[in-house]
C-alpha cells in the first residue's frame, strides 16, 4: 500500500483510508460485530493504516468497535475520531441535536474516546461540526492543550469553511480537513483546495464514492433499507438519481477502457487531484474493500483525467448533497 502525508505535521497514512461509520448503522442496520472486527483487521492486513470513526456514530458503538478490533495492532495504525455534537456522555443521548465544542466538553469527549478506543492517544481529533457558539480559537486552543498533554497527536476540522480554517490554523496548525468531495460533489475545488494547499493542510474526502452512487450499483429503481440516511437526501430522490446516472455513465466509459470498476475510477480520480488527498471510502464487505484498494494502483493518465473532467463538467448534478437541516450545520 502506498503512503501519503497529511499536512505539514508529518502524519503518514495509507493512501486510502477506511471510513467506519457504516459498520454500525447509517446505511441501514450495519454489520455483524464479529464480522466487522474481522473486516477491520483484514483491512490492516491489506495495507490500510488509517481508520475513521466518531463519538456520534452510534453514538459510541463505532469507537468501541474500533477499540476492540485495533487494540492488538494499535501501534501500526492511525485512528481518527471526532468531537463536537451535544451528546450526553453518560447515556449517549443527543441533548439538543446541536453542537457542543465548549472546552470542558471537548476534554470530556477526549477522555471518553480514549477509553472506548482502548488507547492512550487520539492520532487525529476532528471537530465534527463548527460550533457557532464557541470561538474557533477556543476550540483550537483546547486541542493544543490536549496535544501538550499527549492525549491528541493531530488536530482536524470537518465541514469547516475557509475563514474558520484560517482562524483555527493560526492558533494550532490543522493537519487535515475532512469534507465531502468526489465527482458527485466538486464544491471544494473553488475555494477550499487552494486554501488547504496554501496552508499545508491535508484533505480527507468523506463519501468519496458519492454514498455509493458512483459505484454504478445504484439507479432510480434502487430501494434503500429503512434507517438508511440516503432516504432523506435530496440527491438520492428517484428523480435526481435518474438524472444523475449521466455522471455514472462517464465513469463507466473510462472504467471499461482501463479494465477497472467505476468505483476504482472514481477513487483514482480523487487520488490524482492532489498528493495530499486521502479518501476514506466505507464498506462492510471484504470484496468491496479489496476493490477500493485496487484504486491506489490504478493510474489515470492526463487524457483519462481530461475526459472525466470535461464530460463531468457538462453534467449538473441534481439535488442537494445533504438534508437542509444538516447543511445548516456545516460551518460554511
Amino acid at each position: 500500500m502506498k503512503k501519503r502525508t497529511l499536512g505539514t505535521t508529518g502524519l503518514e497514512v495509507s493512501a486510502l483510508g477506511l471510513g467506519c461509520m457504516g459498520m454500525t448503522g447509517v446505511y441501514g442496520k450495519g454489520g455483524d460485530k464479529a464480522e466487522m472486527v474481522k473486516l477491520l483487521r483484514d483491512a490492516h492486513a491489506r495495507g490500510i493504516t488509517f481508520f475513521d470513526t466518531a463519538e456520534a456514530y452510534g453514538p459510541f458503538v463505532n469507537e468501541e468497535l474500533l477499540g476492540e478490533a485495533l487494540q492488538p495492532i494499535r501501534d501500526e495504525v492511525v485512528i481518527a475520531t471526532k468531537f463536537g455534537f451535544d451528546i450526553d456522555l453518560a447515556t449517549g443521548q443527543r441533548i439538543s441535536g446541536g453542537t457542543n465544542s465548549r472546552p470542558e466538553h471537548i476534554r470530556a469527549v477526549a477522555d471518553a474516546a480514549l477509553k472506548r478506543l482502548r488507547t492512550d492517544r487520539i492520532d487525529l481529533f476532528y471537530q465534527h461540526r463548527v460550533d457557532q457558539n464557541v470561538p474557533i480559537e477556543d476550540v483550537a486552543g483546547t486541542i493544543k492543550d490536549l496535544m501538550a498533554e499527549g492525549k491528541v497527536k493531530h488536530y482536524g476540522l470537518s465541514e469547516a469553511g475557509v475563514q474558520t480554517i484560517r482562524r483555527a490554523h493560526a492558533v494550532q496548525p490543522v493537519t487535515a480537513l475532512q469534507s465531502e468531495y468526489s465527482l458527485f460533489w466538486r464544491g471544494p475545488e473553488t475555494e477550499l483546495l487552494p486554501v488547504l494547499e496554501e496552508l499545508g493542510i491535508g484533505f480527507v474526502p468523506l463519501t468519496p464514492l458519492g454514498a455509493g452512487f458512483l459505484t454504478g450499483k445504484i439507479d432510480e429503481n434502487t430501494k434503500f433499507e429503512e434507517g438508511d440516511f440516503r432516504n432523506a437526501v435530496p440527491r438520492f430522490s428517484t428523480v435526481a438519481r435518474k438524472a444523475n446516472m449521466a455522471l455514472v455513465e462517464v465513469i463507466k466509459t473510462v472504467a471499461a477502457r482501463k479494465q477497472a470498476t467505476p468505483a476504482q475510477v472514481a477513487l483514482a480520480w480523487l487520488l490524482a487531484q492532489k498528493p495530499w488527498i486521502v479518501p476514506i471510502p466505507g464498506t462492510t464487505n471484504l470484496h468491496r474493500l479489496e476493490e477500493n484498494i485496487g484504486a491506489v494502483d490504478l493510474m489515470l493518465n492526463s487524457e483519462d483525467l481530461s475526459e472525466i473532467g470535461e464530460e463531468a463538467s457538462k453534467i449538473e448534478v441534481q439535488g442537494e448533497r445533504l438534508p437542509e437541516a444538516v447543511l445548516r450545520m456545516t460551518g460554511h
